[in-house]
């Protein structure tokens, strides 16, 4: 089932982000899981995303769907709306 695939997916790769870029081993876990799904062509998000060193880390190694709060405090999804139409065309993004 590929929904329950992502829940687990999820639930590994959130809690290591924090520390992404300062435990040998939580680099190790996110780079093969981000192996993993690339091998299978699944999309991945990584989620918790702070700092731009974190989201370097996970472009040089081949997760490029980023969330967190380096974007973007939490919005509604109106609020969201409201950026994108307002701010943002989609190539920007």
């Amino acid at each position: 089932n590929t929904c329950h695939h992502n829940q687990v997916t999820h639930s590994i790769l959130h809690r290591p982000i924090n520390t992404l870029t300062t435990d040998p081993d939580t680099e190790v876990i996110v780079q093969t899981i981000i192996a993993m799904a690339n091998h299978l062509d699944l999309n991945i998000i990584a989620e918790g995303v702070e700092t731009e060193q974190q989201k370097q880390w996970l472009h040089n190694n081949g997760c490029f769907l980023n969330q967190g709060f380096l974007f973007s405090n939490p919005v509604s999804a109106e609020q969201f709306l409201i950026f994108l139409t307002q701010n943002h065309s989609p190539e920007s993004m």
